[in-house]
């Protein structure tokens, strides 16, 4: 019930709004949800498009709720991309509202085969949203997005799918070096403790034990028990390092350390990508934009690696 006054009270309101568009520009007209996907539309649809991202860096898409501006930015794009599988929380049901009007939406993660996804105990009936931490499936994702540019913009699908398949490369190259990165991390340490439970496709990936103090979502807040459990197993097994996230509270985390004297090992890029055009280096060099997926992923790897190792 309270969905549904809320999209009656919003709807309204949107003839007020302004176009987040640029007038008169022949680009189509992508809204994306997060950053990661923002990201991938991007790096596929290249100058043919406008991009408006409704999520910027640090927010936490479990807990977003659209405003009368996402709204009006969605009812006038050309094409709505999604992560999907309920990482969008309470938005998910507008944009099943408009796919059924007729907009164009997809949820990029739609085409990621089942036995691939992973299911959580405490979510059963649901899968882990989180598949961008592990670049060979979100590599899966960039099919979904080249369909849907040619879908609606046919003139240009041998452009879109050249430039998918070289993302495609890039992604699986993305993981090629994090796996020679995290080659030094020995096995004993290998446990990945963060805020909220964000990070098990990256464990699977790269065989880390994955302990998230919140859970699957950010929504229910840690418990004392929990925190206590989480304080003993590190002193048990003496990890060296624990984490926070960019878009999660630290505060449970802070505790933690405290409590285990587990150095907080650096700040993650959880939910969301850093500020576009922020550079890091990782220690063998290289460089790369925290707003993008690249260097999303490869600031994570070389943050985990240089604590842990």
């Amino acid at each position: 019930m309270k969905k549904r006054t809320f999209l009656v009270r919003i709807l309204p309101m949107l003839s007020l709004g302004l176009s987040p568009w640029i007038a008169g520009a022949n680009e189509l007209r992508i809204a994306a949800t997060t950053t990661m996907v923002a990201d991938l539309a991007e790096s596929i649809a290249g100058d043919r498009a406008q991009f408006t991202g409704l999520m910027g860096p640090g927010v936490d898409p479990h807990l977003y709720k659209a405003t009368a501006s996402d709204i009006n930015t969605l009812q006038s794009a050309d094409l709505i991309l999604y992560n999907g599988l309920h990482l969008e929380g309470r938005l998910a049901d507008i944009l099943v509202k408009l796919g059924r009007r007729g907009k164009q939406v997809y949820a990029v993660t739609e085409n990621i085969p089942e036995d691939q996804l992973l299911e959580p105990e405490e979510f059963e009936g649901h899968y882990d949203p989180h598949v961008w931490f592990d670049p060979r499936l979100w590599a899966l994702c960039v099919d979904t997005v080249v369909d849907a540019l040619q879908a609606i913009d046919p003139d240009h699908a041998d452009e879109y799918a050249q430039r998918g398949a070289a993302v495609k490369a890039d992604y699986l190259a993305y993981y090629q070096w994090g796996e020679q990165y995290l080659s030094q991390v020995g096995d004993g340490q290998r446990y990945l403790i963060t805020s909220h439970d964000a990070y098990n496709y990256f464990g699977r990936a790269f065989n880390f034990k994955v302990i998230g103090v919140q859970g699957i979502s950010t929504q229910s807040e840690a418990g004392l028990a929990d925190i206590v459990e989480i304080v003993e197993f590190i002193k048990k097994n003496r990890i060296k390092a624990i984490f926070i996230e960019s878009s999660v509270s630290p505060a449970a985390i802070q505790r933690i350390s405290e409590g285990s004297g587990a150095v907080i090992g650096g700040e993650l890029y959880s939910d969301a990508m850093g500020a576009k055009g922020h550079i890091e280096k990782a220690a063998d060099g290289s460089s790369f934009d925290v707003g993008t997926y690249e260097g999303m992923v490869k600031s994570n790897i070389a943050t985990i690696a240089e604590a842990l190792k």
